[in-house]
């Protein structure tokens, strides 16, 4: 899901440094979503077809104008960003797309699949778009792995969001842990594939050339993992986007299991993600963010769910560092 202070610096974004780091032929990420999948249509106008008087119809390539919906993955365990309540997906995105499908006049579908395989399913086909916290980096953009081999096309992101890396601990702090930086020769808890295992990973090195021990990285396949292994007392701290600690903080056993320590840092950007061969959808997304920035349901959706630190001015193109 990343670089400064604020959910992330120039290292870059939120789910944070660490969403460009895992590649794969045809895409960033290393496994596909596999089938473990769950569709939840947003609420986006009914108006389909080159009749739609939505204003921004006109924009979408044709064949998204003829088949009226807009396919976009998910991993939705990532509240308030994403996650399931009551059979369907809910949150930050799922609102914001929905936003997004009256401005282009058809409707978002979201399927859930794991997060590490997002990219791989956009660029083979499965989704138009995938958008789920995903930090938009240069590795991602240019389908890099960590050394800089080529190893997939790469996406283009329609950036929409801004959020830094947080480390949150059980309340109390009972191993006084008051930033990354005290986590050398401690283990930490966080989710696979995302940019906070990278950061952690950035850190450990860190740690080792400053003569500390390392990092003790213990990767989950999902964020609900990694919370519990650090409620349990497994690891002594979880890394994880500013918004979605605040709001782990502010629920998990009525605020009574985490909290957060230390500032956000690495802040970056979130995109929608997008094959680089389409850059009409690119473009019709890009208006479209604009356009509910504008009409201020970018800002009431963001207060809605508690994100407002996260909005930005304007939506930029491959913004991410």
């Amino acid at each position: 899901m990343t670089a400064s202070t604020t959910r992330r610096t120039t290292a870059a974004r939120s789910r944070l440094a660490a969403v460009g780091a895992i590649a794969v032929a045809g895409a960033l990420l290393l496994t596909g979503c596999g089938d473990q999948t769950e569709d939840s249509g947003s609420e986006g106008t009914k108006e389909t077809g080159k009749s739609s008087s939505a204003p921004l119809f006109d924009k979408l390539p044709k064949k998204i104008q003829d088949a009226g919906v807009l396919k976009a993955g998910t991993n939705a365990e990532y509240a308030p960003m994403e996650f399931q309540e009551g059979g369907k997906i809910v949150g930050v995105d799922p609102d914001i797309a929905a936003a997004l499908g009256e401005k282009l006049g058809v409707e978002v579908q979201f399927t859930s699949g794991s997060f590490d395989g997002l990219i791989t399913s956009l660029n083979s086909g499965r989704y138009d778009i995938a958008m789920s916290s995903i930090t938009d980096n240069k590795q991602r953009q240019e389908g890099l792995d960590d050394k800089g081999k080529k190893l997939g096309p790469g996406v283009d992101f329609v950036d929409y969001f801004v959020a830094g890396t947080a480390v949150y601990v059980q309340k109390g702090n009972p191993k006084g842990i008051n930033s990354i930086e005290d986590l050398c020769g401690r283990p930490a808890a966080v989710q696979r594939g995302t940019t906070y295992e990278k950061a952690l990973q950035t850190q450990s090195k860190k740690c080792t050339d400053a003569g500390k021990k390392k990092i003790t990285i213990q990767p989950f396949e999902n964020d609900t993992e990694a919370q519990t292994r650090v409620k349990s007392g497994g690891a002594v701290a979880g890394v994880n986007d500013y918004p979605v600690a605040v709001d782990l903080v502010r629920k998990a056993d009525g605020g009574n299991a985490f909290e957060i320590v230390g500032e956000q840092v690495d802040a970056g950007p979130f995109g929608i993600a997008v094959n680089k061969d389409n850059k009409q959808l690119t473009e019709a997304l890009e208006a479209a963010v604009n356009a509910i920035i504008e009409d201020g349901t970018y800002k009431e959706i963001l207060a809605k769910w508690g994100a407002e630190t996260g909005a930005i001015d304007k939506a930029v193109v491959n913004g991410g560092e």
